[in-house]
């Protein structure tokens, strides 16, 4: 006998569910707003932009319609040509006698090309360099800001995963075009956004803010809630640590989870485990074969055993590197942000990450979740088992940097 597919689900059904989601939703904000002492803003408008083919045309947009301030902060900035033209962008601004100050980590920004900065600085705009190398050990570059914020006017921001270098142009279509997401911001939640800023920028200059910033109270841009959580490198742990855990523990159905970098330590995996007794469905999206550390995955595929026996879907994206990273938490939240979830973020670096509350914006999310799964393969736990040893040989000798990575 043919089964009848089901129909759509009644008012009362349907109501029934936006209920309990308004419940749920309300005890995550409460929770994470009572564990991290940071409060959720109403009021702000959050557009979801995939891949360099929608992020950077936002982006030089909006610094091209800047009148006032441009802060701009961001950890990845190598010599190409998307380097050049966001320094062209923020020359023309600065000579137009806008405000512009870009703060670059000394790290992470060392391949910018000489001409850019040079470009940038005979324009007026203040260029920083965030904890110079030689003030630390070169051969460990800890303590850096791996934070991406993009502030224009006071009113809009951008953060996410993207870096300013040419392997995020385009739409993930081979192995030369990264796949990532970026987020632009409107509302209150940009003066958490701008307070990171300034966190990381007090370092390099004395002057905060001048007569020039205007601190206007935030409009209202639309329907989301958003927390803004600041992870700080110094103190050998972080908010964004303590956040993926109370997410983990807040999850009752489903987790779908994407990072470029996936070295969890024992709590973290712990949650993980944890979130599967509870009968939570755990997906990980993760880098295949074009990933561009591989070290890092391999001190990640330590992990794998645990997590696959327990019931947790790993897959690996095999188009071109995968550097989103996105945590998706019972269809009512999504953190997003800077982080990964490895020992960098959770312990050496400066990040910061927005958890937002909008179903709306989680489904759209979860959508291009979908889509990326269908081009990613899963790895099964019976395969996986069965692995070379030379495998977990380099596991294992990955894993014992696993704090660094």
């Amino acid at each position: 006998m043919r089964e009848t597919a089901p129909g759509p689900p009644s008012q009362d059904a349907r109501a029934a569910w936006d209920a309990d989601s308004r419940r749920r939703s309300a005890h995550m904000r409460r929770v994470v707003e009572g564990v991290m002492g940071v409060p959720a803003v109403e009021g702000n408008r959050v557009e979801v932009l995939r891949n360099g083919v929608e992020i950077f045309p936002a982006m030089l947009q909006s610094i091209a319609g800047a009148e006032r301030t441009i802060d701009f902060l961001t950890f990845v900035y190598w010599e190409g040509e998307i380097g050049r033209r966001f320094a062209h962008a923020l020359a023309e601004r600065a000579r137009a006698g806008v405000r512009v100050r870009v703060l670059l980590d000394s790290w992470g920004a060392s391949s910018i090309e000489k001409a850019a900065v040079e470009e940038m600085e005979g324009a007026g705009v203040d260029v920083e360099w965030f904890r110079p190398i030689v003030q630390i050990r070169p051969q460990r570059p800890d303590h850096r800001t791996h934070r991406k914020i993009l502030l224009v006017d006071e009113k809009t921001g951008f953060t996410g995963g993207v870096g300013i270098a040419d392997e995020w142009q385009g739409d993930a279509r081979d192995e030369t075009e990264w796949r990532d997401t970026h987020f632009r911001i409107e509302g209150p939640a940009v003066d958490g956004l701008r307070g990171a800023f300034l966190d990381d920028w007090i370092e390099s200059s004395d002057a905060l803010f001048s007569d020039v910033d205007r601190f206007p109270q935030q409009p209202v841009a639309g329907p989301s809630l958003i927390q803004c959580i600041r992870g700080e490198s110094t103190t050998g742990w972080s908010d964004i640590h303590t956040l993926f855990c109370t997410l983990l523990q807040l999850a009752e159905h489903r987790v779908r989870l994407t990072t470029a970098y996936f070295a969890p330590d024992a709590r973290l995996i712990d949650q993980l485990l944890r979130a599967r007794g509870r009968d939570v469905e755990v997906e990980i999206l993760l880098p295949g074969p074009h990933i561009d550390k591989r070290f890092v995955q391999l001190a990640g595929q330590r992990s794998y055993g645990d997590l696959l026996e327990a019931g947790v879907q790993i897959c690996q994206y095999q188009p071109s590197m995968l550097h989103a990273k996105i945590m998706l938490v019972d269809g009512i939240a999504a953190n997003i942000g800077s982080a990964n979830l490895n020992g960098r973020s959770a312990k050496l670096d400066d990040e910061v990450n927005l958890v937002v509350y909008d179903p709306d914006v989680v489904r759209v999310l979860s959508d291009q979740f979908d889509d990326d799964l269908e081009r990613s393969e899963r790895i099964e736990s019976k395969r996986w088992r069965r692995r070379p040893l030379t495998q977990k040989v380099l596991e294992q000798a990955a894993a014992m940097l696993k704090p660094e990575v």
